[in-house]
């Protein structure tokens, strides 16, 4: 997702950052944030379900005996039996194929992506970052002054999520800035740029709160950006 220079880059930037802050950065870099798997089964019934009106559109019709022609009543029942019949298994067998056919084009990668809905990718992407924050242990340094970049390219969206003793001073809206820089850099294609611009959009912020200490400022997390791939 990167290359050796732009690990450097941002591992440099985040180093600087925690210079002036007593806060603590970590970078984090997600293939994607779900596989979103239920997406083309999800179309694909509906796709099925469309079948009859797809069938009404193209003419289909279901073709009862003439009331004045000479049938007997067996006849009759017979013939609409067998035209409801045939159109009641010309509707299954469209239901199978739509089914079918649009959860093979779905199960693509890039097509169960772009079928997704845009929310359900922001609530993945929002949740994957905030798991993360708590297996990678940032809720646990000595402030609870630890902070999460993330970013997630499958679903373009990213995030900045702050522990609670930087939450109950700084509110959400403030990292906006950071978020709108990191999203424009990716969308560019210029990732490590973005994440460098980012840990000194947040490193401002966080120096105006949370000041380094001279004195007693250490390290607590990895300062390298954490690449993980696709699931």
């Amino acid at each position: 997702m990167l290359n050796d220079d732009e690990r450097a880059k941002v591992k440099a930037a985040v180093r600087a950052a925690e210079g002036r802050t007593r806060g603590e950065l970590y970078c984090v870099i997600a293939a994607e944030s779900s596989d979103y798997r239920e997406t083309p089964f999800l179309w694909a019934g509906l796709a099925a379900l469309a079948a009859p009106a797809i069938l009404l559109v193209a003419g289909v019709e279901v073709s009862v005996p003439d009331a004045f022609a000479p049938w007997t009543a067996a006849q009759a029942g017979a013939a609409v039996e067998r035209a409801v019949r045939g159109a009641l298994t010309a509707t299954l067998v469209l239901q199978a194929i739509l089914f079918v056919v649009v959860a093979a084009i779905g199960s693509l990668g890039p097509v169960r992506i772009f079928m997704t809905p845009r929310s359900v990718k922001r609530d993945r992407a929002r949740r994957h970052a905030e798991e993360l924050f708590l297996a990678r242990n940032l809720h646990q340094t000595r402030e609870r002054t630890g902070v999460l970049i993330f970013v997630s390219e499958a679903e373009h969206a990213a995030e900045i999520i702050a522990d609670e003793g930087i939450a109950a001073v700084v509110p959400q809206a403030e990292w906006d800035g950071a978020v709108a820089a990191l999203v424009s850099q990716a969308r560019a294609g210029r990732l490590g740029d973005g994440l460098t611009e980012a840990a000194t959009l947040v490193a401002d912020i966080l120096a105006r709160h949370f000041p380094a200490d001279a004195t007693d400022n250490p390290n607590e997390l990895p300062d390298a950006v954490i690449e993980i791939p696709r699931l």
